[in-house]
């Protein structure tokens, strides 16, 4: 497994239903619970007073990562990312011991 820093931000088009809007938000986080659950979502963050997302996640390679793992969030169709493949640093703290 590989691992990503991904940046993503949600942009809900302009005269959706707030329902629908609701609905996707809660599916979201049950989404988000399961892939936690499953190894692939690692952290998330939320920078302060901004509506965008940073997070810590894992997949076989960016193409899976964006089809099989991001995909699967019912916010995706509105969402933008930016993402980054990681490896690991020779210095990293998290590393040792």
């Amino acid at each position: 497994m590989k691992e990503f820093l991904v940046v993503l931000t949600t942009t809900v088009p302009e005269g959706t239903d707030p329902e629908e809007v609701t609905r996707r938000r809660a599916a979201e986080a049950v989404r988000a619970g399961e892939l936690a659950a499953a190894g692939l979502l690692g952290r998330l963050w939320r920078p302060v007073g901004e509506l965008r997302s940073i997070g810590l996640w894992r997949a076989g390679d960016e193409a899976d990562l964006r089809e099989n793992v991001l995909g699967t969030l019912p916010l995706w169709p509105w969402m933008t990312a930016e993402i980054t493949a990681l490896q690991p640093h020779p210095n990293d703290p998290g590393t040792t011991g």
